[in-house]
């Protein structure tokens, strides 16, 4: 009998020796099985929603596939479920449910409804009774400056602006707190665009925003208006409507949008109203938040807000989970994957408060924290507290977590699963961590990339280009070699791209790429794939840069930095020397209180940890990093500030390859560089 149940495994020896260099990946696939089938149930209650979206009563609340129709699923399923926690208020899905339907019938109204003394449609106005709104109908106007042709309804807040028309975009410039919400949610059920603009963007910026998106009104918090003054006079130009969203002393032409909405009664309105032509129609913008140039308005679909709300699902959250949100919610990260991709229970907090995080999940018995990486560095670089010990947090999702923030984050507050995840706004592919490994963004398993496939191609970073074959095609990467992540592009995965012209989408498609005729999405991003199928992200594309003939990744030499004790952060770019090919490393340093630099400790450990060409040959010491509102650093805004001491305030210092250190960079070391008196 023995010898019986051997046979097949002899049988099978063969194989499995042939096979033997598969092992390293073999002894994840219960974990990666785990997750296709988790993913491929997601897909089907997606699709699921869909079908009964469509199936519905277009003159109810549930017709439609829409946010508007999500949100009222969720009201009748979880009626008395607490959905949001804000401060010292909270509200349940049916008080979220009234409130969205409040603001909807007022923004109704500046479309020209007449809802009647009752509060019920009479029929009246430029979209009554039987006239649908088209979600669909600004698209051409977005970032073209067109005008739309309302009704006979004028917008109680918009002054001497033509009235809104179905689909037209409205702009929110808002801080994360219920009213955000509620406006979003009731722009989506009277079928008109958002568009998120972040909040600390004044003057030429706004500007550009307002008009890229085709933004026909601007909802804006009370608290902006004297950093905005400056800005009305043009902003009346462009026949904005302007809405405050509060009480208080407004100038001309500026109306409390919330006492308009609380005006209103809150029964549902028609589901057809948000009900898209098609599901790939635009129903919201959102700015990426890049670190150059102006912000461009990405097109998020009905569809990618479907999508969005498996997230939490697929990271294995429950509806009993209590999501910790601290991030902005014109980035997508907040919006789309913190509260489309939860719809369970929300703690949102206005801004993130290191000292306070922990008191704050002890308060609220949170379990799930969503992150982007610097979030996670401020925790760890707080002084210790009582209330980081005895926490009910289980699981920390999101992106951007550096290998040595990832550890001293989990030994410090676990225990505690990190699952780090990797996605662009206007993308059209994901990855996760599901296993947790330390470092990885996600996998590149076979069953993983069936469900979302995605490939690594070879890219040359001296031309900005993927590498091609003699036949025009382009090449996958082999086992820890960088490549440039791309995604086919299809149906079920579009790239919708930017309002406004089709320049702004420019070398974001790449054709012919495996065979004649397709198209990937190019993301941009490099990551190297490990010999057991784990994704780890390596840098931006226009990030890496080249020095004496070598390609140098920032990334790496960051965590190389990032080990000395002495320092807090880190940002290292290429900036250019006169007199020398390609960019030369600088790194911005930030010390960890209340250590000072130790310049010879820096050398000889940057000496031993990295090669010659990755060395950086200037510092510059300051006491905070620029970034991004989303906490990007400021890459290229360094390297155009250069290393001239006499027009920077910050210390400097240059590598002195005769002398072996960094030294301080003065003016005369400077001008010695710039004759080739110092070698660099």
């Amino acid at each position: 009998m023995a010898a019986l149940l051997l046979l097949p495994l002899l049988l099978l020896l063969p194989l499995l020796l042939l096979k033997l260099h598969l092992w390293p990946q073999l002894r994840w696939l219960p974990a990666d099985l785990a997750f296709a089938v988790r993913a491929l149930c997601c897909k089907r209650a997606l699709r699921a929603r869909a079908l009964a979206a469509a199936a519905a009563d277009p003159e109810g609340p549930e017709g439609g596939c829409s946010l508007a129709w999500r949100l009222a699923e969720l009201a009748q399923q979880r009626a008395a479920h607490t959905f949001l926690i804000h401060g010292s208020r909270r509200f349940s899905y049916s008080e979220a449910e009234r409130e969205s339907n409040r603001a909807a019938r007022a923004f109704l109204r500046a479309l020209g409804w007449d809802w009647g003394p009752d509060g019920g449609d009479s029929g009246e106005g430029s979209a009554g009774e039987g006239e649908r709104a088209a979600p669909g109908a600004g698209d051409a106007a977005a970032g073209s400056g067109a005008e739309f042709a309302g009704g006979d309804g004028a917008a109680r807040g918009g002054g001497a602006a033509a009235p809104l028309s179905p689909g037209a975009t409205v702009a929110l410039l808002l801080p994360a707190g219920p009213e955000f919400l509620w406006l979003w949610f009731g722009l989506a059920k009277a079928g008109l665009r958002t568009a998120f603009v972040p909040t600390a963007l004044r003057r030429g910026p706004l500007l550009h925003c307002l008009r890229s998106c085709g933004a026909r009104a601007l909802v804006l918090a009370p608290e902006f208006l004297e950093s905005l003054e400056p800005d009305l006079p043009a902003l009346r130009a462009m026949g904005l409507h302007l809405w405050a969203a509060g009480p208080g002393t407004h100038p001309a032409g500026i109306s409390d949008l919330l006492a308009e909405v609380s005006a209103e009664v809150d029964g549902p309105v028609p589901g057809y109203l948000s009900s898209p032509q098609s599901i790939t129609d635009t129903c919201l913008y959102i700015f990426t938040s890049g670190t150059t140039g102006l912000p461009k308005a990405a097109r998020i679909s009905h569809l990618k807000i479907l999508q969005c709300q498996g997230f939490y699902q697929l990271c294995g959250v429950h509806q009993e989970d209590v999501i910790y949100l601290a991030l902005p919610l014109y980035h997508m990260s907040g919006s789309l994957l913190g509260i489309v991709g939860c719809m369970g229970i929300v703690v949102l907090k206005s801004k993130f408060s290191a000292g306070q995080f922990w008191e704050d999940c002890q308060q609220h018995r949170v379990t799930v924290f969503q992150y982007i990486g610097e979030l996670c560095r401020y925790l760890v670089n707080q002084p210790p507290s009582k209330a980081e010990r005895g926490h009910k947090v289980r699981l920390a999702v999101g992106s951007g977590l550096r290998p040595d923030t990832w550890e001293r984050f989990v030994r410090r507050f676990g225990p505690l699963q990190v699952l780090e995840t990797y996605g662009l706004t206007e993308g059209n592919v994901a990855t996760i961590n599901y296993t947790g490994q330390r470092g990885a963004v996600g996998r590149a398993s076979w069953l993983y990339k069936h469900i979302f496939p995605f490939s690594l191609i070879r890219y040359d970073v001296t031309t900005g280009e993927p590498i091609r074959d003699p036949q025009g095609h382009c090449m996958a990467t082999s086992p820890g070699e960088p490549g440039l992540l791309v995604a086919p592009v299809s149906q079920q995965s579009p790239f919708l791209g930017y309002a406004g012209g089709p320049e702004l989408a420019q070398g974001k498609l790449l054709k012919d790429v495996f065979r004649p005729g397709d198209v990937f999405f190019n993301t941009g991003d490099l990551l190297v794939c490990d010999d057991q199928g784990f994704l780890r992200f390596h840098d931006r594309t226009g990030d890496t840069f080249r020095w004496k003939g070598e390609n140098v990744a920032t990334t790496e030499v960051a965590e190389v930095f990032e080990a000395l004790d002495f320092l807090q952060e880190v940002n290292v770019y290429g900036v250019t020397v006169p007199g020398h090919e390609g960019r030369a490393g600088m790194a911005a340093l930030v010390l960890r209180p209340p250590h000072a630099l130790d310049l010879m400790q820096l050398y000889t450990h940057v000496s031993e940890n990295l090669p010659p060409y990755a060395r950086p040959r200037f510092l510059r010491l300051q006491e905070s990093l620029a970034t991004t509102e989303t906490f990007k650093q400021q890459k290229v805004r360094m390297a155009n500030e250069g290393f001239d001491p006499s027009t920077l305030s910050d210390p400097l210092y240059v590598l002195d390859q005769a002398v072996g250190a960094y030294l301080p960079l003065t003016t005369a070391r400077y001008s010695a560089l710039l004759a080739g008196n110092l070698r660099i």
